[in-house]
């Protein structure tokens, strides 16, 4: 898939490794619009990377805002008359908790429902809207190819860590999906990949405390650091252009693999 003029929506794309990959598949000649709930970087990125850019202001796990979004990004396509050509849902969150906690007392479903509602229904919903649209996208040579879902998974869909139960779940789910995907939009010319990082510097790793993120470092294999956001925007990059990557969940880690107890 080529990414000059055509249109990539990017969930979570007003800050960490969405607002990288906006920037990368800005800088191809892609048209990118930018969901996210964060208005105010929302718009100073669309406004710093021009006409080739909007925002559109979504909550991803309320159903009526990613219709409305949804709904307000296929109108910008028809005015630019540039059509779409990918999705990646990158918004995602993480709540620390055990299901049963020191006091043997249950996890709240709420905070159940708050990760898996943005990780994994909210991407489900931002797909199956958005793909009637890629479905009837213009086929491009030599393959027919209408477009290309990217999904974000995480090394926590492989390892993940104590307290991680609903974001793993969520971001297995992910991986899962992914083959699945890729045999049912096979019939359209679309692909479907997702991306398994590890600790990649973002605004959900930067809540962590410095003492968990010097015991994360310890297990690094190489490099030695955590992963960039341009990194995984190249990785996103290469996964729209080639035309061979259908139905895979790549990791994107540096070897690293998570032990059960830091």
């Amino acid at each position: 898939m080529q990414i000059k003029d055509r249109t990539f929506v990017i969930s979570g794309g007003a800050s960490g490794l969405g607002l990288a990959t906006v920037r990368e598949l800005h800088s191809q000649g892609g048209y990118i619009a930018i969901l996210d709930l964060n208005a105010e970087n929302g718009n100073q990125v669309a406004a710093q990377l021009g006409p080739r850019t909007k925002f559109f202001e979504v909550d991803i796990s309320d159903p009526t805002s990613v219709a409305t979004a949804v709904s307000s990004l296929v109108a910008w396509t028809r005015q630019t008359a540039k059509p779409l050509g990918g999705v990646i849902p990158a918004a995602g969150v993480g709540f620390p908790g055990k299901l049963i906690d020191r006091n043997n007392e249950p996890i709240p479903l709420d905070h159940l429902d708050f990760v898996l509602n943005i990780n994994l229904r909210g991407v489900l919903d931002l797909l199956r809207l958005c793909l009637p649209h890629l479905t009837t996208a213009p086929p491009t040579e030599p393959d027919g190819e209408r477009g290309v879902i990217v999904l974000v998974s995480s090394s926590a869909a492989y390892d993940g860590q104590p307290g991680q139960v609903a974001y793993a779940a969520s971001k297995g789910a992910i991986r899962s999906m992914t083959l699945v995907l890729a045999r049912d939009l096979a019939q359209y010319g679309i692909r479907a990949m997702s991306i398994a990082p590890s600790y990649f510097e973002s605004g959900m790793t930067a809540q962590m405390s410095e003492k968990v993120r010097k015991s994360l470092e310890k297990v690094f294999e190489f490099p030695k650091r955590p992963g960039q956001g341009p990194e995984f925007a190249r990785m996103v990059r290469h996964c729209i252009e080639n035309g061979m990557l259908n139905g895979e969940c790549i990791r994107l880690d540096g070897a690293t693999r998570m032990p059960s107890r830091m």
